[in-house]
């Protein structure tokens, strides 16, 4: 695999748990959480004029382009394990911008899951 291949996979990864970051805090904000306690319709339609849900979506758009691309290039197999190592970015995120409580559990299950991506990509 070469590097190009790599750090897009990584970068799509990354994208994706950005995107994750940005939708949370969307649905995070006090007029979310009060349209979401309303109704399906009523949170709808907060989502729509939310730019928070927005630029989630933009930032999930752009990362589905670039795995497009890295799909086109390696095996499935190969590509779709670093997806894994979202698992971290996301867990990382909540520790260090949300404040969000982190077991050992979710740690060491987190590790894991690093280690099946490392064999991945060395097997390729």
């Amino acid at each position: 695999m070469s590097f190009l291949v790599l750090g897009l996979i990584l970068l799509t990864v990354f994208a994706s748990a950005c995107a994750q970051l940005v939708l949370k805090l969307g649905v995070a904000d006090q007029k979310m959480q009060a349209a979401m306690q309303s109704g399906i319709y009523e949170s709808a339609l907060a989502a729509l004029f939310s730019p928070f849900i927005w630029f989630g979506l933009i930032i999930y758009a752009l990362s589905v382009v670039l795995w497009l691309w890295v799909l086109s290039k390696v095996d499935l197999s190969v590509a779709y394990p670093f997806v894994g190592i979202g698992f971290v970015v996301t867990m990382l995120f909540g520790i260090l911008l949300l404040n969000e409580n982190v077991t050992p559990m979710r740690i060491i299950g987190t590790v894991l899951i690093v280690g099946g991506c490392v064999l991945v990509g060395k097997s390729a």
